[in-house]
């Protein structure tokens, strides 16, 4: 493939753990899973009613600018493992349409705003490849849910 699966960091998120307090400052919100999610570090479905997460604000943007989009995101509330198989989209999310229909945004190299697609039914790795070969503009995509508009997973172009 040629994209690499860029999910929230396993150190990052270990930081927001310790201090309860998301990058805004903002206290972070333990609770029982009531939707599918996904946790941002594992890329895997919540099981509602089971498992327990951590609601907080994000932002996957470096520079402060018009485009910088923070939003709620959640995160296991005990330590997971990063999503490892970065060559793929997670298959857990890619297969739950219904839960999970996803858009996909491409960003310029100084994080402007330059594509946007639904997914749909399309297979999202040969999309994502897709993207990346018909658009040499585009850096990096961010994965976000559709509906909810909240940001899943960054992907970077791999060379």
């Amino acid at each position: 493939m040629k994209f690499r699966i860029v999910p929230l960091s396993a150190d990052h998120a270990a930081r927001i753990r310790s201090t309860r307090k998301d990058d805004f400052g903002n206290e972070v919100v333990g609770q029982v899973a009531t939707g599918y999610g996904p946790c941002r570090v594992s890329l895997k479905p919540f099981v509602p009613g089971q498992d327990r997460r951590l609601l907080l604000s994000h932002s996957p943007f470096e520079a402060n600018n018009a485009f910088n989009q923070p939003g709620p995101i959640f995160i296991h509330e005990n330590e997971v493992a990063e999503y490892s198989d970065v060559h793929r989209f997670p298959p857990e999310i890619k297969t739950d349409r219904g839960n999970f229909p996803l858009s996909l945004i491409g960003y310029s190299g100084d994080q402007r705003m330059v594509f946007s697609q639904l997914v749909g039914n399309a297979d999202v790795d040969v999309m994502i490849s897709q993207i990346f070969d018909d658009h040499p503009e585009i850096e990096y995509l961010h994965a976000r849910n559709s509906e909810a508009c909240c940001f899943i997973c960054r992907i970077d172009r791999e060379i």
